[in-house]
C-alpha cells in the first residue's frame, strides 16, 4: 500500500486546486477574445432558436393567413407577416432550424472527408499524392457559388442535395490544409514505428495521423459553417435550394426582397438581418478558435 507524505498531499491539494475551473475558462476567453465571445453568444442564441422553436412562437411557420397579409410591425406581429400572411419571426426562427442544419452537416462532413482525403494523400505520397492534389486544384479554381450551382443544377433542388451541393467544394479546401499539417507529422518517428509494428495503413491514418491534424480540422470547420449557412441562402434566394413551405432565410428574401422593397420593406430586412449575424458570428467564433488552437499565434 502506497502513503504520501504530508507534503506531498499538500502538493497534490495545490495542484487541484489550481486547476481552472470550466467558470473560470469561461472568464478568460471573453477576456482574451471578446469579439470570440460574442460571435459564441450568437452561435448559442442561434441554436437555442432552432431546438426551442415550437416554444418561442406559436404561430405556423408554413399556414399562410390572407386576413393578415403585409402586416406591419406591431404588438401581435413583432417583425410583421409576408405576403401570404405568414408571421416573419416565426419563419427567422424556424428558418434557423434550416440554416443550421444545412450548415451543420455540409461543413462537419466536407471537413471530415477532407481530413481522412488529405491525411491520406500525405501519408502515401508520390503518384497517389500528385494526382489527388490535381484533382483538388481542379475542384478549387471554381468559386464556391459556382460549383454549388453546377451540382443543384445536376442533382435538383431539395435539403439533401443542397447539403451535398455544398459538401462537395468544401472537401478540397479542407483537404488541402489537413494535407499541408498532415505532411510534417508524417515524418515524426512514431510513424515509422507504426510500420515497423505491422500496423495497416487505415491504422496509422485514422488513429495515428488523423488525430495530430485536429486543430486545423476544428478551425476549418468552424470557417465553414458561416459559408454553408450563406451559400444556402444563396441557392434559396435563386430558387434552386430549399423549396416551399420550408422555412428558409434565402427564400424570405427571394419572395419579398424586390417586389415589397417599398411597401412591406421588413419582408427583406429581418432575413437579411439574420443572415448577417449567423455568419457573423459563426466567423468571430472561428477566428477565435483559430487563435486558442494555433501555436504560432498563441506564442504571441
Amino acid at each position: 500500500m502506497v502513503t504520501l507524505s504530508e507534503a506531498q498531499v499538500e502538493a497534490k491539494f495545490e495542484q487541484l486546486a489550481a486547476k481552472p475551473t470550466l467558470s473560470k475558462r469561461l472568464w478568460e476567453f471573453c477576456r482574451k477574445q471578446p469579439l470570440g465571445a460574442a460571435g459564441a453568444a450568437v452561435v448559442l442564441v442561434m441554436i437555442f432558436m432552432a431546438v426551442f422553436a415550437d416554444y418561442i412562437t406559436h404561430f405556423d411557420p408554413v399556414k399562410n393567413d390572407l386576413a393578415n397579409m403585409l402586416t406591419a410591425p406591431d404588438e401581435t406581429y413583432i417583425l410583421g407577416t409576408d405576403q401570404f400572411g405568414r408571421d416573419a419571426f416565426t419563419r427567422i426562427v424556424y428558418g434557423a432550424r434550416t440554416a443550421l442544419l444545412v450548415g451543420f452537416v455540409s461543413a462537419f462532413a466536407g471537413a471530415t472527408i477532407g481530413l481522412v482525403l488529405g491525411v491520406a494523400s500525405a501519408y502515401f505520397g508520390g503518384r497517389f499524392d500528385l494526382l489527388f492534389q490535381r484533382v483538388m486544384d481542379v475542384v478549387m479554381a471554381f468559386p464556391l457559388i459556382i460549383l454549388a450551382l453546377a451540382v443543384v443544377a445536376t442533382l435538383g433542388t431539395g435539403v439533401q442535395n443542397v447539403i451535398v451541393a455544398i459538401t462537395i467544394p468544401f472537401i478540397a479546401r479542407s483537404a488541402r490544409v489537413v494535407r499541408s499539417n498532415a505532411l510534417a507529422i508524417r515524418e515524426i518517428p512514431y510513424i515509422d514505428a507504426a510500420r515497423a509494428l505491422g500496423y495497416s495503413h487505415t491504422r496509422i491514418i485514422l488513429r495515428h495521423m488523423a488525430p495530430n491534424v485536429m486543430a486545423p480540422y476544428l478551425i476549418i470547420l468552424t470557417a465553414s459553417l458561416g459559408q454553408a449557412i450563406l451559400l444556402e441562402a444563396a441557392l434559396s434566394y435563386l430558387g434552386l435550394g430549399v423549396q416551399e413551405p420550408i422555412p428558409s432565410w434565402g427564400l424570405m428574401l427571394q419572395g419579398g426582397a424586390e417586389e415589397f422593397a417599398e411597401t412591406a420593406p421588413w419582408i427583406a430586412i429581418w432575413p437579411g438581418v439574420a443572415i448577417s449575424l449567423a455568419v457573423f458570428g459563426f466567423n468571430l467564433f472561428g477566428d477565435a478558435l483559430r487563435d486558442i488552437l494555433d501555436p504560432k499565434l498563441r506564442a504571441r
